[in-house]
């Protein structure tokens, strides 16, 4: 065979093996599009709306254009002059026929509480206006507009997007002069709601830590015949939805509840406890929902832990808790970390529970979400307080993969 023809051969070759991995590649393509398009869907859309809206600020802008357009030429030194009222003016008159007047008046409630009502009053004043001046009329409906504090608040809501919901979200706000304040301490809230969620996370995933790694450990090693049926004891809560599992915790935490007559029948305590709607009653609930979260990690990293160590570490001369603590117990790491990060993710958005279980100083961030979102109708809100868990939740996963790696990460 000629050196022309092996080379015609080994061309042929070549291009055959790039034609079949090209297919190869676009049937592998084929069969994840539909997941990424799934996630990007239900998932990726979702947070990107999330982070959107807690920054969006249309309300004014849409509802009063000619005084936001008036107001950008404003130089905030005292009340705007004729033509921001004549602007004024003519918006109101145009937002009363949209019927929008009682949400420009929200809005500004926001910043200042008790201004609704007096929009909604200078909406139906506007209505009989014809001719100027118009500042003098204002200020003759009510003194608010001449304050110059309700302009530059009205000033800053006239921007498209806004950062007021995240400051309010951590309890700072914009000061008359622009500077970044607290709030009133009658009006600061969120701090305490985001440490408590913090501080409510962080013992529910202490408490299944100290519940599930004895528990674990003896799944790692007792018999298959044993360990598959106390498994199945683990898993039984999954058969059940988070509702009922919360609710039966309510009938047991009663204070006329099974748990106060076993105590009091064993004389632990001459008079029945108050566990429900309380902190000990949201951590006791959330633990037992939580607890399988936890120990399936560390289960499923003991198991691939071999014996032969801890051995070993006893037959150079190491006590029982030594070999334990120094041999076994750092193996058991991965699973830990993945078992805890898991839980407290997951206990940062509990609203159920503490809902049910917990009192009025027990509810979590989560709670004040569904409250903004399905009762104040304040979407801006509640999309800055989920996007500040949001962001809590992204750090405490770059925190993990800085200590441990996601890369050793074991979930079962």
């Amino acid at each position: 065979m000629s050196v022309s023809a092996i080379s015609d051969d080994r061309s042929t070759l070549k291009s055959r093996l790039r034609r079949a991995e090209r297919v190869q590649r676009l049937r592998a393509i084929g069969l994840v599009l539909p997941l990424f398009l799934f996630i990007l869907i239900v998932f990726v859309t979702p947070i990107i709306i999330l982070m959107t809206r807690a920054v969006d600020n249309p309300e004014i802008a849409d509802s009063l254009p000619l005084t936001s357009a008036a107001l950008a030429n404003w130089d905030r030194t005292d009340i705007p002059g004729e033509d921001v009222f004549a602007a004024f003016a003519v918006d109101l008159v145009a937002a009363q026929k949209n019927k929008a007047t009682g949400l420009i008046g929200k809005r500004l409630n926001y910043e200042m509480p008790g201004t609704r009502s007096k929009v909604l009053q200078a909406g139906r004043a506007a209505e009989k206006l014809t001719a100027a001046p118009y500042k003098e009329a204002f200020l003759k409906i009510d003194p608010l507009w001449g304050e110059i504090e309700t302009w530059k608040v009205l000033e800053r809501a006239s921007h498209r997007n806004t950062s007021f919901y995240l400051l309010k979200a951590v309890d700072l706000q914009c000061s008359a002069d622009d500077e970044i304040v607290n709030v009133a301490p009658d009006q600061a809230l969120f701090r305490d709601v985001f440490i408590r969620t913090l501080g409510i996370s962080t013992l529910v995933t202490v408490a299944t830590l100290l519940l599930g790694f004895p528990l674990a450990y003896m799944l790692a090693t007792l018999p298959p015949k044993h360990s598959n049926i106390l498994m199945i004891l683990v898993l039984l809560p999954f058969w059940t939805s988070l509702l009922v599992r919360t609710t039966a915790w309510v009938v047991l935490l009663q204070t006329e509840g099974p748990i106060n007559d076993l105590l009091l029948f064993l004389g632990l305590t001459d008079e029945r406890l108050q566990l429900i709607f309380s902190r000990f009653g949201t951590v006791v609930a959330m633990t037992h929902i939580q607890l399988p979260f936890t120990l399936l990690p560390i289960y499923s990293v003991m198991r691939t832990i071999s014996p032969n160590y801890v051995r070993a570490a006893r037959s150079l001369g190491a006590g029982p808790f030594h070999a334990f603590w120094t041999i076994y117990f750092p193996q058991t790491m991965p699973g830990i970390a993945a078992g805890c990060l898991l839980t407290f993710i997951l206990s940062l958005g509990y609203y159920i529970t503490p809902a049910l279980v917990g009192g009025p100083t027990d509810q979590m961030i989560s709670y004040f979400v569904a409250l903004y979102t399905n009762k104040e109708l304040n979407w801006g809100q509640a999309s800055a307080l989920g996007t500040i868990l949001l962001m809590a939740t992204l750090v405490l996963y770059a925190v993990y993969n800085r200590l441990v790696g996601i890369d050793k990460m074991k979930l079962g």
